[in-house]
This record gives structure tokens, sequence and C-alpha cells, in this order.
């Protein structure tokens, strides 16, 4: 694999897992360091990292933010993600007011589903693959149900809920754009993480 080729494998298993954006991008500056300081002493990126990429970015994701930390920004962010597209609907209908169905839930269902599984397999989806799964499998998903279980209402939410849902992920979607703006220097190098046992 090349240098590009792993930074890239790294990345893609540290978004999966939950690592925010900030973190991501000192890590992947930290490690091209230290892949330019094995080259510079004869070896390779690969000498870096050990014959498996993703058992050592695992290692690394597991150092640096532990699992209950990853899971409660990941929650905190799809309650946040939900709270906008509640809201969007609630625009959509000029309501105050949302009326919940088997289809809708069907059809965000199978998008989460698809996206978790696509991501863990092939990293991020982008823009255009998330609008290709919303139309080639959420929509006949949320056609399919609508069919077979009507459109009866499962819930009414009222405009607050969405509101509610928006604040815990706040903080991390403020945090994340900030990194995205802001350019993240080379540090100095730094020892690389000790990779899992058996390596």
């Amino acid at each position: 694999m090349t240098n590009a080729q792993i930074l890239a494998a790294c990345r893609s298993n540290w978004e999966y897992r939950g690592i925010d954006d900030a973190s991501v991008r000192e890590m992947l500056d930290e490690l091209a360091a230290h892949f330019e300081d094995a080259e510079a002493a004869g070896r390779t990126a690969q000498d870096v990292v050990g014959g498996d990429v993703r058992g050592f970015a695992a290692a690394w994701a597991r150092a640096r933010a532990p699992l209950p930390r990853r899971v409660l920004r990941t929650a905190a962010l799809a309650c946040f993600v939900l709270g906008w597209l509640l809201l969007f609907s609630y625009a959509a209908r000029w309501s105050t007011q949302l009326t919940v169905t088997a289809d809708h839930v069907a059809f965000w269902v199978v998008i989460a589903t698809v996206t978790v599984v696509w991501e863990m397999r092939r990293g991020s989806l982008g823009l255009g693959r998330s609008w290709a799964v919303a139309l080639l499998v959420g929509v006949p998903a949320a056609a399919l149900t609508r069919w077979l279980a009507g459109d009866a209402a499962l819930v009414t939410l009222p405009l607050w809920a969405a509101l509610v849902l928006l604040l815990p992920g706040l903080p991390y979607a403020v945090t994340d754009v900030r990194a995205r703006r802001r350019p993240v220097a080379v540090s100095d190098p730094v020892p690389p993480p000790v990779p899992p046992s058996g390596r």
C-alpha cells in the first residue's frame, strides 16, 4: 500500500469509529510525519503501521478516544441529524405538528442501515451517494411499507421535539465545523502509537 492509501484507510476507520474531525486531522498529520521520518531512516510506511492497517487504526482510535466517549458523540450527532430532518419536515408542511407514519420510519431505518454498512466497508458515502441511497433504497422501502401498513399515524411530534433532539449534538457539530475551517499544522514528531500485540 502507498502512503496515501494507508492514510485514506486510517481516515475511513477513524471517521467510522466516531473520532471527531479535529482529532482525525491531527492523527493524519502525525501519521504522515511518522512516514516521513521512517522514509528518512530507510524504512517504509508499512514498517510503521505493520501488516494490518485496520488493526493499527483501530488500536490508535481506542487509545485516542475510548469507546464510551465515541458512542456518546455518535449518539449525540445522530440526534442532531434527526432533529434537522424533523425541522425540514415541519418547514415543508408549514406546521408545528408532525405526524409520523410507518413509511417515514421505514425510509429512515433503511437509509441509516445502508449508510452504516457502506461506511463500515468502504468509507464515507459523500453527498451524491447519499442521495442515490435515498432514491434507490429508501423510497422503494417507504413505498412498500406504505402499501403494506397503510398511512395510519404512529405518533404526532410537536415542534419542540426537534429542538430537543438538536441540543445534545450541537457542541459536537460546532466543534467539527470549526475544525474543518481551521488548518491543522503538522506537530513535532512523536513516537507512533504502539500497535496491537502480535505484530
